[in-house]
Parts: structure tokens; C-alpha cells; sequence
């Protein structure tokens, strides 16, 4: 209906599973990794969870089309099943001729036995996938862990891979679940979409179906995000609704308030309750008078936003530019914030943490990150805590929201236990450590300049030249050679030195050099023009 308007051949947010709309994330990239390693490895199992629309499904289908022609998968779509129905969907699935028996535990589970064996011996691998597994009885569940013990006398015949809610994680929590998350050798859970991957995802997306030019204005990708809560399904949903919307208003371009009305349509709630705003006015320490003069107030104020396509503006003035007063003490970064204008936006970041990289950066079409890869540097989005950026030891940009509910992007600079020293507007300021973590949501972005032949993740059991590289650079940081030090094969002596490495720094220890292990690396190294987190004076 609206395709035509918008001059797309095909409707760009259809929850139904297309290849050529396939867009990996730096996260869905490292669950990915994460796969492919496990299933590298012999037996056991691998856990994957996530919320409902993160991607699950996509990263299945990427596993399979990556997996080797040695390998023979059954792909349990449909866990709600008995112990018998289970073994024998099992067995149907990789093409075991059922036993006349077939009610038999016993006679289904030497069907099988004798399959893996003779795979085994023809030097095939063969793989077990339960999609929704939260799903799973807990008879069924303690099948599977019996499954496990079908073995030689070297390994495992069958790799095992649940994929699941996050209910998954808190049924293997329980007591009477223990022997069978002993067995899980990894782990991984899959977040949803940071803001940044979001708003690419929905470009992207654009892009596939033959649209030109920026269909969704800023604030409304930035409100999908919102909305959404970075779930992919969730962002398919409301930016279909919200391109039929723009269509019937006859507007080309999504503007932010359309996209309220479409998310209020989709989640069937009013749409003044998905303002921004909304929370903010709810929790106002004001009488029920003052607070409906409040909420008149900001209901104008969205409708110029509205018009505008961006948050409405602080009527605070633009704090001078300067270099930050250390004697004063941590400024209260509320007040910081409330200050700023609202229609700060990420390229004064961006532009402040490429001149730390020595690197130009320039406001326009082309995005922060394809810069910094014409420049050799690549862009990495994370999650976590304080701590954690204080290991990789790099100028971050940290995206804060102010108690108004704006979101602004700041840099930081300096670190220690005590304080940060933030780049805001323009200015330096130094901000309690704590405060920090009050107006911060874990989401980071940094640069970071490979150090090897095209980005990769080094797993375990690897030949790669670049495995050279990750010898010397430990032992240079160690102080002691890994030998044979020009081999490159990812060896179990260099994955005892990389789990090490990464617990003396406050890293996932989990033996996988993925780049936020290299990033600590190459920062340990003192690499030429890597800017490293100053001190507070």
C-alpha cells in the first residue's frame, strides 16, 4: 500500500525471515562466534538465550549456513514433546531408522547410539539444535543430558545447543537441574539492539527495499529505538505501522510523532502514555492541579517537538567552554545535563573522540563509524560498567539521559575510582564516579585500530597467520614467550595465556579473543597514537 509512496519495492519490515535482510550486529557477530566455537568443539552443550525478538531465529539460520557438509544437524523446532516423542523427532530429523520398538526408550536410544558411532567413523559431527527450550519438560530435560553420554572414549558424539528465553537460564538455574548446567561448556545471551545498531538496522533495512534518501527522520529511528527497546521484531512492527501512518497522513518523511501514534496503535495504549515525557511528568512531585498544568505544558512542547523532529529545547543556557575547574570538586552532572540543550547531538562526540585518534571527522551523510573505517579505525559498541571500560583503558563515548528524559552523548576522558572527567558541550567536567552510573544506561562506543590482517575473533583450535600477532603481543605484555612462538594454530597453551590475560583485566575469561580482548590488548601495548583513559589530577 504505502511502497509506492515511498518509492520501495517490497515493504522493508516484514517479521517474516529473508536472508537478503539479514543484519548482524556487533553482538548477533559475537553470539555467532560464541556458536561456531562451540560446535567446533566435542561434546557438551552450548546455551544461547535472549527476549523474544532479538534474533535467535537469525543467528540459527546463519549457524546452519555456515556449518561444514560434515556435519549432520537435527533442528528441534517444537520442544513440547514427550521423552519418546523427543528421541524419536531426533532421530527423524538425521534420518535414524526408527526401531519396531519406537516405544521403547531403550531401543530409540541404541537406534541412535549406533548412528553417531558410524558418523563418528566416517569423521562426520553431528548436532543437536532445541530451539525454544524453555519450552522443555524437565524428564525431557534430564534426556537430554543422558544424550551426553554417548561417547568413545575420547569425546563426545553428539554437541548439544539449546536456544531460549531467558527462562531457559533460571530453569538450568534450579537444584535439580545441576547435572545437566554442569555440562553447559558455554554460555551466551543475546541483548537487545543498542541505539546506534538500531537505527542502522532500520537504514539498512530501507536500503534492501530500493528506498532513497532518509525516509525516517532522526528523532523518529531515535524513538523506534525507544519504543522497540532495540528488539528487532518490536522495531519491524511499530516502523511498518509507522510507514502506513506517514502514508495516510500523506507525509513523506516518519516523523517522531507518527511513530508514537503507530507504537500506540501496535501496543493498543494511548499515545500521550508513550511520550518521553510521560514518565518524567508521572513521577513530579506536584499536586494534581499543578501537575495538569505541567502535562498542558508538555504536551505543547511535544508538538513543536513534533514539527520539529527533535526534543524540545532547554531554555538553560550553553555552559562556557573551558577547561574544568579540579579544585572546585565533581560537578553535579543532573545539573550538567538539565543545561545542555536538547538538541545536542552525537557529532561534537564523535568529533571530540576522533581527535583523540588524531582523525577529521566530518558532520553530514556519512556515518561516524564508515569515517573511521576509511581511516583504518573501526567502531565497537558495548555494554557494562565502569569497570569494564576501565579495563579496556580507551576514551569512551557514553550515552547519558538527563532526568528529563533527553539523551546526550558525552566523552570520557579520564577515569579513576573516584571520578570521570566527561566532554559535554563543548566543555570538561568532572563527574563523581557514581554519578555517572546514575544517569548512564551501560550502552558505550569506542574506536579502536586493528592491529591485524581484517577483523576476526580468534577461537581455540584456529589456523590463522594472525595468530603470530596475539603470541607476541601476550608475551610481550607478560613478560614470557608462548611457545612455539611462530605457530598459527590457537593452541591449548595459548588459550590457558588468553583466559589469564583476561582475568588479570577484569575480562569475560571465556578463551575467545574477540575485539574487546584486542582492544585491551592493543592498549596494554602502548600501540602509536592509542589513546589511553588519563587519570583524574
Amino acid at each position: 500500500m504505502y511502497t509506492s509512496f515511498f518509492g520501495l519495492h517490497e515493504k522493508p519490515f516484514s517479521i517474516t525471515p529473508d536472508p537478503r535482510y539479514l543484519f548482524m550486529s556487533e553482538r548477533h557477530a559475537e553470539a555467532l562466534a560464541h556458536l561456531l566455537y562451540g560446535v567446533r568443539e566435542a561434546g557438551g552443550f552450548i546455551q544461547l538465550t535472549g527476549e523474544v525478538g532479538t534474533g535467535k531465529t537469525t543467528l540459527v539460520r546463519s549457524l546452519l549456513q555456515q556449518l561444514p557438509d560434515t556435519a549432520d544437524v537435527a533442528l528441534i523446532l517444537n520442544p513440547q514433546l514427550s521423552r519418546i516423542e523427543f528421541l524419536c523427532a531426533i532421530c527423524e530429523e538425521l534420518g535414524v531408522p526408527l526401531p519396531e520398538a519406537r516405544g521403547s526408550i531403550k531401543a530409540l536410544i541404541d537406534a541412535l547410539n549406533r548412528f553417531l558411532l558410524e558418523n563418528h567413523s566416517r569423521g562426520r559431527r553431528t548436532i543437536l539444535i532445541v530451539d525454544e527450550a524453555q519450552n522443555l519438560k524437565p524428564d525431557v530435560l534430564e534426556q537430554v543430558r543422558l544424550l551426553t553420554n554417548l561417547e568413545t572414549t575420547k569425546q563426545k558424539l553428539l554437541q548439544i545447543i539449546l536456544i531460549g528465553q531467558p527462562e531457559l537460564r533460571e530453569l538450568l538455574a534450579r537444584n535439580d537441574m545441576r547435572q545437566l548446567a554442569q555440562r553447559i561448556t558455554g554460555r551466551y545471551h543475546l541483548e537487545p539492539l543498542s541505539r546506534t545498531e538500531a537505527e542502522a538496522y532500520i537504514d539498512h533495512r530501507v536500503k534492501v527495499a530500493g528506498g532513497v534518501g532518509r525516509i525516517f527522520a532522526n528523532g523518529a529511528r531515535a524513538e523506534i529505538f525507544r519504543l522497540g527497546r532495540g528488539i528487532p521484531r518490536m522495531i519491524n512492527v511499530i516502523a511498518d505501522r509507522a510507514l502506513l501512518g506517514a502514508f495516510t497522513a500523506e507525509s513523506s518523511q516518519v516523523t517522531p510523532v507518527i511513530v508514537r501514534q503507530a507504537a500506540a496503535e501496535v501496543y493498543d495504549r494511548p499515545r500521550a502514555a508513550l511520550s518521553p515525557w510521560w514518565r518524567w511528568l508521572r513521577l513530579a512531585a506536584l499536586p494534581a492541579a499543578g501537575l495538569a498544568v505541567l502535562a498542558g505544558a508538555g504536551w505543547w512542547l511535544l508538538a513543536r517537538q513534533g514539527e520539529a523532529g527533535a526534543p524540545p529545547a532547554a531554555s538553560a543556557p550553553l555552559p562556557a567552554t573551558g577547561a574544568i575547574e579540579r579544585d572546585a570538586g565533581p560537578d553535579p552532572l543532573g545539573g550538567v545535563l538539565d543545561a545542555l540543550p536538547a538538541t545536542s547531538d552525537a557529532d561534537a562526540a564523535y568529533a571530540r573522540l576522533f581527535a583523540l585518534w588524531h582523525a577529521p571527522f566530518v558532520p553530514g551523510p556519512t556515518g561516524a563509524c564508515q569515517q573511521a573505517e576509511a581511516q583504518g579505525l573501526r567502531c565497537l559498541l558495548q555494554h557494562g560498567t565502569l569497570e569494564d571500560v576501565a579495563a579496556l583503558n580507551t576514551p569512551v563515548i557514553l550515552t547519558l539521559r538527563s532526568h528529563k528524559g533527553v539523551e546526550h552523548q558525552a566523552v570520557l576522558t579520564a577515569l579513576d575510582d573516584r571520578a570521570g572527567s566527561l566532554s559535554l558541550g563543548g566543555r570538561d567536567y568532572e563527574i563523581a564516579a557514581g554519578e555517572i552510573a546514575d544517569f548512564w544506561q551501560g550502552e558505550y562506543l569506542l574506536l579502536w585500530r586493528p592491529q591485524t590482517h581484517g577483523v576476526k575473533t580468534f577461537m581455540p583450535g584456529m589456523h590463522d597467520p594472525d595468530i603470530r600477532w596475539l603470541r607476541a603481543s601476550l608475551a610481550t605484555i607478560q613478560g614470557e614467550p608462548i611457545a612455539p612462538m611462530q605457530s598459527d594454530l590457537y593452541d591449548g597453551t595459548l588459550e590457558a595465556r588468553v583466559r589469564q590475560y583476561q582475568r588479570e583485566r577484569h575480562l569475560t575469561a571465556d578463551g575467545l579473543v574477540s575485539h574487546q580482548t584486542q582492544v585491551a590488548i592493543i592498549a596494554d601495548l602502548g600501540a602509536a597514537e592509542t589513546p589511553r583513559l588519563a587519570r583524574i589530577n
